[in-house]
């Protein structure tokens, strides 16, 4: 199969991290934190040192890691344990995930609180920081939720930029770098970022199963969850110390041990050749479809602003159509509206959705070629 649905999960992944879950797991597969044995003590000290990865990765030393068991548990972990009132501003980019936006529509049952997008430009897909600025000086922000890079269209955020402007009213700011993190070179030691979630089984390269968020300690959201932590059990309350606040029940230590070899992989590589390489890919992936007079990209003319992430239409048909041919010629992508409505809205694909190629270090030129062949047929009826 010729995988281009990366941007659900990078696959297949860096030999070593299969090796190593496999062997960590037969070797040392029991609970952190929940024994004074050797093996416990082995597990504990995997995990720190996985987290210990994940910071220096990120030059953020200062910050805390919060292992979850998916990004969408962290988002809610965050955004529904942050402090919130009526009357208060939420901003989002067009972009967001459904792991965003849904639960802001929960909360927006709960409380009082208005919904803005930030301002991009529909005709050239760039942030418009002005108007950014404007939103901001007309409607105070409380919280500000950015994804650094649209799951749909690859479009690349200003995080600084708009974290910066954000902090002058003391916006909380979160970033879901979901399609980023172990790809974009990215500094979170600074104090305009208070959270950012990370996936494990995207760009990181790691398994499905272990996620998590950056936390700077000032800002505790309430938990999610309550139950055994392994630590101070005599007490009812849960520690008030990151991470074990939010690190509640069995960790899934096959998963963190990917990660963790993940991380070395990416260290050993270094992540200005992966997103080099992924670079690369994401052209030849763009030039293989421009040759095409029936595929319609959506803002192809903003690649140097995007990671490899490419959705399109075809001419007569629709998005599941596609989907199924391709998958018959062996071809893996994506369909509908991957889980981002508002995106969608947004670039004027709602409700058929697209179908999305999204490309990793892994794609070979021999998997364009085949994808070119898919093409043809498609384009000779």
């Amino acid at each position: 199969m010729i995988y281009f649905d990366n941007a659900a999960t990078t696959f297949p992944k860096p030999e070593a991290v299969y090796t190593f879950m496999d062997s960590f797991y037969r070797e040392c597969g029991v609970n952190v934190g929940r024994g004074q044995h050797k093996l416990a003590a082995k597990a504990s000290a995997l995990v720190e040192e996985t987290r210990s990865l994940i910071l220096n990765m990120f030059h953020c030393p200062n910050k805390k890691v919060v292992f979850t068991h998916t990004a969408t548990e962290a988002l809610n972990i965050i955004l529904r344990g942050v402090p919130l009132a009526d009357k208060q501003n939420v901003y989002i980019s067009p972009f967001e995930h459904n792991a965003v936006t849904r639960v802001l529509a929960h909360l927006q049952g709960i409380y009082d609180i208005s919904l803005h997008q930030l301002a991009v430009d529909k005709k050239t897909l760039l942030y418009d920081l002005d108007e950014i600025k404007g939103q901001f000086s007309r409607d105070k922000p409380s919280l500000v939720v950015v994804s650094h890079a649209s799951n749909v269209c690859g479009l690349l955020a200003p995080i600084s930029e708009i974290c910066g402007m954000a902090k002058r009213y003391e916006a909380i700011t979160v970033i879901d770098m979901c399609q980023t993190a172990g790809l974009v070179d990215t500094d979170l030691s600074c104090d305009i970022i208070d959270f950012a979630v990370f996936a494990s089984h995207k760009t990181m390269y790691g398994p499905l199963g272990v996620a998590g968020f950056f936390a700077n300690g000032r800002i505790t959201p309430a938990p999610f969850l309550y139950g055994g932590t392994g630590v101070d059990s005599a007490n009812q309350s849960l520690p008030e110390t990151i991470p074990e606040k939010y690190e509640v029940a069995s960790q899934n230590i096959m998963a963190i041990a990917g990660l963790n070899a993940a991380m070395k992989w990416l260290n050993e590589t270094g992540i200005d050749n992966v997103f080099r390489r992924e670079k690369e890919n994401h052209e030849t992936l763009l030039s293989t479809l421009q040759q095409y007079s029936n595929v319609k990209i959506i803002g192809d003319d903003r690649a140097d602003q995007m990671i490899g992430v490419v959705s399109c239409l075809f001419d007569g048909y629709g998005s599941d159509d596609i989907g199924h041919v391709l998958s018959n010629h062996d071809i893996a992508v994506r369909t509908g509206l991957h889980c981002a409505p508002f995106a969608h809205r947004f670039l004027g694909t709602f409700p058929a959705g697209t179908i999305r190629f999204s490309v990793s270090y892994f794609n070979t030129d021999e998997d364009f070629s085949k994808l070119d062949d898919a093409l043809s047929l498609i384009a000779e009826g």
